[in-house]
């Protein structure tokens, strides 16, 4: 025990002599709760930090253990019921700091690779959308420059370049409308006006829309429903849903083909799915299907007159946002002569149910 009435020269006297008898105590303890403190750091956070705090506190209980000579009394005691409280304390605490920053860490780690993934995404459509945007302009500004310089003349043939114009410029309006949906979805500025909706309703407005362009194929189109299942959505959100994907089984599907629109209840589910026969897509490319842009590498190219034109390769992109919106799951697969695109969504309280076909387009 140290005299209240020594000088202070005594004093610094005094720590001078147990200064290394306290070091060559604590030192060690520091330096082996440096290597633990290495080899956890690695691992869960939480256990670091309870290293962390255990370390010093090891630290002072060996250095004053060894400053009193191993003398077990009334103020080691004391000192040694003040390092526990302490560790009592601090080790929730640095336990649940841990757990917070590991999820903070984790959190900024996912929200960085999200910016990447987002920024790269962004980077591709602009690059697609340029390219498909210069291929329609570059041909009406070639049919109109035509007109106007009068190189062209005959009625006949001024009527197949405006009708030409037509279509490209219905091209160039409908990538536009899909550059909008995409750039509302992406931004969560999407607002839906739910209420419940009959899919088969939806999808017998959808086939009549699109018979035109199956017919122009030489596609048929079938719709089958062992119950028209009522979900709960926005009843446009859900019609360009539909749209897009038979749209684009029809697009891939040969003349001669078929495509079948599936209606289903499973579960909980509604069930959309849409056939089409295309040969199928590779292994590899079928988790992509659903990426902004993406087409595939057997991608079709910009059609002749009388076919339909590709579009920017954003369908599928809306499709799966829209789908997600409405808390549903959409995916792909190979099935029979080409894929199957299947969406699934909550079902509403209520079922409206009916048997047998809905439309056949031929």
């Amino acid at each position: 025990m140290i005299d209240p009435s020594e000088s202070l020269g005594q004093l610094v006297t005094h720590a001078l002599h147990i200064l290394p008898v306290a070091l060559a105590l604590v030192l060690p303890v520091v330096a082996v709760g440096a290597v633990v403190l290495y080899r956890v750091s690695r691992g869960s956070l939480g256990t670091a930090m309870t290293v962390l705090v255990l370390v010093p506190v090891v630290a002072l209980m060996a250095g004053v253990l060894g400053v009193s000579g191993f003398m077990f009394n009334a103020t080691l005691a004391t000192m040694a019921l003040v390092c526990l409280l302490v560790v009592l304390v601090t080790l929730p605490v640095a336990l649940l700091l841990g757990h917070a920053l590991a999820r903070r860490s984790v959190w900024e780690r996912e929200a960085r690779e999200r910016e990447r993934a987002a920024e790269a995404s962004r980077r591709e459509l602009v690059a697609w959308i340029s390219h498909d945007l210069r291929t329609p302009l570059a041909g009406i500004q070639a049919m109109a420059e035509a007109l106007a310089d009068g190189v062209v003349w005959a009625p006949d043939e001024v009527a197949g370049y405006a009708g030409r114009i037509g279509t490209e410029t219905r091209r160039l309006s409908g990538m536009v409308d899909d550059l909008f949906e995409l750039s509302r979805i992406t931004a969560g500025a999407l607002r839906l006006t739910m209420a419940q909706v009959a899919l088969g309703e939806v999808v017998s407005d959808v086939l009549a829309a699109l018979a035109p362009v199956a017919h122009r194929k030489r596609v048929r189109v079938l719709a089958e429903a062992a119950t028209t299942p009522v979900v709960l959505g926005s009843d446009p959100e859900l019609g360009r849903v539909v749209r897009n994907l038979v749209s684009n089984a029809i697009r891939h599907t040969p003349p001669d083909g078929t495509v079948t629109v599936h209606l289903d209840v499973e579960g909980r589910d509604a069930v959309l799915a849409v056939d089409d026969g295309c040969g199928g897509i590779p292994d590899g490319e079928l988790a992509r299907v659903f990426e902004v842009a993406f087409r595939g590498s057997a991608a079709r190219t910009p059609g002749r007159d009388g076919e339909e034109q590709p579009g920017g390769g954003l369908g599928l992109a809306i499709a799966r946002g829209l789908v997600e919106a409405h808390r549903g799951r959409i995916d792909a697969r190979n099935y029979g002569p080409g894929c199957r695109f299947e969406v699934r969504l909550p079902l509403a309280a209520q079922l409206a149910v009916a048997s047998g076909h809905l439309r056949e387009t031929k």
